[in-house]
């Protein structure tokens, strides 16, 4: 399985790939603009932003391993399971291991386990999208190997029930649990603390891409015990990230008003969409993340046609388990937001009753 990217939709209002609608900070383009010539020509050094991102997490800088994207780190964990995973445990199929995903799920979590020989067991959600922790856990068998969570969800921006990972990562101590924490800064909740250090199998993937407006740079971190952590290390090369990655993160990470000022606005333009979905009598589901899932109905892929064709762009997201009819929409900058909720309200007003 691979994981397409989505179509390019030309210019317009990108509200259909959760990105930061505001752009980066002004200090990272200032940052950015002090490179010199032979900053280009030089490996970066990491101990410094790596240092910067470990404050900023609230864990010393041996917990924190940066990657290139946090795509780079969900693929090397699901390498790491491979590689410890038993011969003794091969399946008929040749699949090496098993990794459990909860669906509805990011698509790179599958296509990460397929693309080094894991078998995907995947486990569908709970009425109206609720997290199935019983069922995870009786999923859990020798061959399993890896575990994806995504706390709060993407695409239901549901949250992990209380307990929940605990649970899993002490039924599966031979395996890998990752937590995807991309949108962490939107939730306010996040894994990493103390638990990490009893709980030495859990590796919390944290993006840059979403808050903090980096998504073009490629900037992610992977979060664990310093034991957990060092065999990852090994797996990835020595200048995963380059140096332009390297200058826009520790100028985003200091600049923490424009983070909080970006998440207000995000926070803001959630209780606008769902406030909406009420008025309407549209079904949502009560998002922690920067986005807001839908249920249009039989129309979402009129919706989505419709404001593609005035330059708005939202997700059809109706092919994943559960979520037949769903739109997921990009919570970012409100007047982006009202602008994206005016012409759903002129789409609506248009349509027979």
């Amino acid at each position: 399985m691979t994981y397409n990217r989505a179509p390019e939709p030309g210019p317009g209002l990108r509200l259909h790939l959760n990105e930061n609608t505001a752009g980066c900070s002004a200090a990272v383009l200032a940052a950015l603009r002090t490179l010199e010539r032979t900053d280009a020509a030089f490996y970066p050094e990491y101990a410094a932003v790596t240092s910067d991102t470990a404050r900023a997490l609230g864990v010393p800088a041996e917990w924190v391993q940066l990657t290139n994207g946090l795509d780079e780190g969900l693929h090397v964990v699901a390498l790491s399971a491979r590689l410890t995973a038993s011969p003794a445990l091969m399946a008929p199929d040749g699949t090496a291991f098993d990794a459990v995903i909860v669906e509805p799920a990011f698509e790179m979590y599958r296509a990460c386990a397929s693309a080094v020989g894991g078998r995907v067991v995947p486990i569908l959600p709970e009425r109206n999208l609720a997290f199935p922790t019983a069922t995870v856990l009786a999923a859990i068998t020798p061959r399993v190997r890896l575990v994806y969570l995504c706390d709060p969800n993407n695409p239901s921006g549901l949250p992990l029930p209380d307990g929940a990972l605990g649970a899993i990562a002490q039924a599966a101590p031979h395996a890998l649990v990752v937590v995807d924490e991309a949108y962490a800064d939107f939730s306010g909740h996040t894994a990493i603390g103390p638990a990490l250090s009893r709980l030495r199998n859990v590796v919390v993937g944290r993006t840059f891409a979403k808050a903090h407006g980096l998504a073009g740079l490629r900037v992610g971190a992977l979060v664990a015990h310093p034991d957990t952590l060092d065999p990852l290390r090994r797996l990835l090369p020595p200048y995963n990230l380059n140096v332009c990655a390297v200058r826009a993160l520790s100028a985003a990470l200091q600049d923490r008003a424009y983070l909080e000022w970006y998440v207000s606005e995000a926070a803001q333009s959630r209780l606008s969409i769902e406030r909406f979905c009420r008025r309407l009598g549209v079904t949502y589901w009560p998002s922690q993340a920067n986005f807001v899932l839908v249920r249009i109905g039989h129309d979402a892929p009129d919706l989505v046609a419709a404001l593609a064709s005035r330059g708005i762009y939202i997700r059809d997201r109706s092919s994943l388990p559960q979520c037949d009819g769903c739109i997921r929409i990009t919570a970012g900058v409100v007047a982006d937001t009202e602008r994206c909720l005016t012409a759903m309200e002129d789409f609506f007003a248009a349509r027979p009753r």
